[in-house]
């Protein structure tokens, strides 16, 4: 040792036995570094699964947080066209929401969220940005049922806007027809013309869109002409409402409600 550690004598027989050993720490390593591959690798897989389920959720929150951002842009255009009308009338009005629709096909009711305490009555009129809907037929302390225009028991006084001439709507069941009821066969109505409402009947004001005449057939054979109208509310398409008070109406629900606010 003393000589090797001198002169350094035995450098080439450590060399010679560190080849020959070389082998057998390799092996002896071998399933040592196999086993932290093993483990590094399921601990990267088991990590990519965890993100990859992670980032899925968060995509779908994120679908669905952007399907509601659709949803209310839709409710937020919806409304502003409400708001848009509110300006085009001086009538006092409120904005209902629909709580559920009649699911009978010849039937076309709906129930509103807006009842008694909202001021609202029966043989109210009901409108939205196009035109109107129909009106409230009972009306309960927070809802009311409203029967629509193209109900086959709905009948509404119209005036054709081109000519002037008066004449009744009538529903016909369908979701997006009325017809015209009791017009001879020379009478001055064509496809095109604008209906509106004539004021008469007093439940519905005087000027307000109802529908627009798709198609006039005429029979000799026959006294009266068939006239379809196409309405121009979206009737079966609407989320919000609006309630029409006429202004002799809100006028006198104003005096009401001035007069129990002193008492």
């Amino acid at each position: 040792m003393t000589a090797d550690h001198r002169a350094g004598h035995l450098e080439r027989l450590r060399s010679v036995l560190s080849t020959l050993v070389y082998p057998l720490q390799y092996a002896v390593h071998v399933p040592i570094r196999l086993s932290a591959w093993v483990v590094d690798n399921l601990n990267s897989r088991g990590e990519l699964l965890e993100e990859n389920d992670r980032l899925r959720l968060e995509r779908l929150q994120l679908y669905a947080r952007l399907e509601k951002f659709i949803s209310l842009e839709a409710e937020n255009r919806r409304l502003r066209g409400l708001l848009n009308s509110t300006v085009k009338t001086s009538e006092r009005v409120l904005i209902a929401e629909l709580l559920s629709v009649d699911m009978n096909p010849y039937s076309r009711r709906i129930v509103l969220n807006k009842g008694r305490q909202d001021g609202v009555y029966q043989g109210q009129a009901l409108i939205d940005s196009r035109g109107v809907m129909g009106q409230i037929i009972s009306v309960g302390p927070v809802s009311s049922n409203a029967l629509l225009i193209t109900d086959p028991s709905h009948a509404l006084p119209v005036q054709i806007h081109r000519t002037g001439l008066r004449t009744v709507a009538t529903g016909t069941g369908a979701a997006d027809s009325l017809e015209l009821s009791h017009i001879p066969n020379n009478a001055d109505i064509r496809a095109g013309d604008l209906l509106v409402t004539s004021g008469l009947g007093e439940r519905f004001p005087q000027g307000y869109p109802v529908g627009k005449v798709i198609s006039v057939r005429r029979d000799s054979g026959r006294p009266f002409a068939d006239v379809v109208v196409e309405p121009s509310a979206r009737l079966e398409r609407n989320r919000e409402v609006l309630l029409l008070w006429p202004q002799s109406r809100a006028k006198g629900a104003m005096i009401d409600s001035a007069f129990k606010l002193r008492r």
